[in-house]
């Protein structure tokens, strides 16, 4: 958003850095070097549910997107660089049935957060395996991480495995413990209360 170095990218309570911290709910998954024992699922309100091992999702094509990404825990860090399947790219395998409005996330270890099916079209957001020209370390989400820069970062889930395309919303793993459905950082949706 706004000008390249303006004040105008950096939503209301934030501070920005230049480091990357690191911050999640349970213990870092381990995957299989091969990564044979990954895949990634779309199911529900979907014509066909596809479940794609790591070759049929690296064979997806790619975008690269520079975007700015903020932290409920008051962190922006500015101009990060990802690259990934557009998540628009896999729910067209899935096609998606007309009355789907939302998404749920799945990722290891058994966290869910969830999205409305619009914020997953847009143009920046992708299931993303590389950060900074090299692939995730394991502690921001390897192999396979949700960028959804537009919202709070916990809605970008780490260790992403799936998604439930459903009619209506259901609240994922912070939004129960609290924390705000929509995750807006420009309104500061930070909690529910």
């Amino acid at each position: 958003m706004g000008e390249t170095n303006g004040r105008d990218r950096i939503p209301p309570g934030q501070v920005v850095t230049t480091k990357f911290p690191v911050l999640h709910a349970g213990e870092i998954p381990r995957y299989r070097d091969d990564l044979s024992d990954w895949d990634f699922r779309v199911f529900g309100e979907v014509e066909r549910p596809v479940s794609l091992t790591w070759e049929a999702f690296r064979r997806l094509p790619t975008r690269e997107v520079v975007v700015d990404i903020h932290c409920v825990t008051r962190w922006s860090k500015l101009g990060t660089r990802w690259r990934g399947v557009p998540a628009a790219r896999v729910l067209e395998e899935a096609g998606v049935r007309p009355e789907a409005r939302f998404v749920l996330v799945h990722a290891d270890p058994d966290y869910t957060t969830n999205v409305p099916l619009d914020d997953l079209y847009r143009d920046d957001v992708l299931l993303a395996f590389e950060y900074e020209g090299e692939p995730l370390a394991p502690e921001h989400g390897y192999p396979v991480r949700l960028l959804v820069p537009h919202r709070y970062f916990w809605k970008s889930a780490k260790w992403v495995r799936g998604f439930e395309v459903l009619r209506e919303d259901r609240p994922g793993y912070w939004e129960v413990r609290g924390y705000h459905n929509e995750a807006d950082p420009w309104k500061e949706q930070r909690y529910s209360f």
